[in-house]
This record gives C-alpha cells, structure tokens and sequence, in this order.
C-alpha cells in the first residue's frame, strides 16, 4: 500500500475559522477525514501532520524520506514565501512533494505570488479550495496505477 504524507504549515490547524471568505468553512479536522477517506478508496494510506513551527515541518519532511512515504501533499502556509530551510529539505529528498494552497495566492498581496518553495516540488496547486489536496492525491494515485 503506498503511503502519502499530508503535510500542514502554520494556520491551517484554523482552518474554519480564520478567514473564512478566503479558506472556506471546513477545519483541519474535515480535511484530514476527507483525505484519509479518500485514500482508503484508492488503497492509499494518508498520514496527516500539522505544525505552526518550521523545524517540526522540516523534520517531519526528514522522518517522511527515512519511513518510506511514496509522496507528500505540503500546504507549507506563509513559508511558502521565506523559508529556504523547508525548500532545501525538500531539495535534500527523494520523495516526491507537491506543494498545495487553498486560496490562489497570485490573486493576493504580492509577497504571497513568490514561492521558494515550488523550484523543488513535482507540482504545485493554488486556488481551488480544499479541492486541490484531492487533486494532489489523486496525482499520486495516477502514479500507483501507472498512469501519468
């Protein structure tokens, strides 16, 4: 069974409440039961991990390589802007990783339109709600079965 890694950065354990116009009304917790859920269906297993700290994040992108995770689905938050500690773990990696946003952060304030983090990930989906997590891991799923 091939296992996928969701990976949450800072905020996103508010998911439901903070700014719900732009991250919409479902929580952390839905995300998470929805993803595993969905897995399930497609023989994946889905771990789910959330910090607000970036050496838990870059640790856990570590622990992923070292416990043979097939793939990650990272929302890395606001450290998609700044942190070359996460992009130079995920460049430090051979697990695939595909960088995810619930809101298009090109329609946002400009220092939301860099990513530091998107030169090192297979892919990266903005803009399409909680939408784009299922995308990611059906991405994955595609892998599992050979398609592309």
């Amino acid at each position: 069974m091939k296992k996928i890694l969701l990976l949450n950065g800072p905020n996103l354990n508010r998911l439901g409440k903070r700014e719900p116009g732009i991250y919409g009304v479902s929580t952390l917790k839905d995300l998470e039961e929805r993803m595993i859920r969905l897995g399930s269906e497609s023989k994946i297993e889905v771990i789910c991990f959330q910090s607000n700290h970036e050496g838990d994040l870059i640790d856990k992108l570590y622990e992923a390589e070292d416990t043979g995770i097939d793939g990650i689905i990272f929302n890395p938050g606001a450290f998609t802007h700044y942190s070359y500690g996460i992009r130079d773990a995920i460049a430090g990696i051979d697990c695939p990783v595909i960088e995810v946003h619930i809101s298009n952060v090109y329609q946002r304030e400009e220092f939301r339109h860099k990513s530091v983090i998107a030169p090192v990930c297979v892919g990266q989906i903005a803009g399409l709600g909680v939408l784009g997590y299922e995308l990611a891991l059906e991405a994955f799923a595609r892998e599992t079965e050979g398609e592309e």
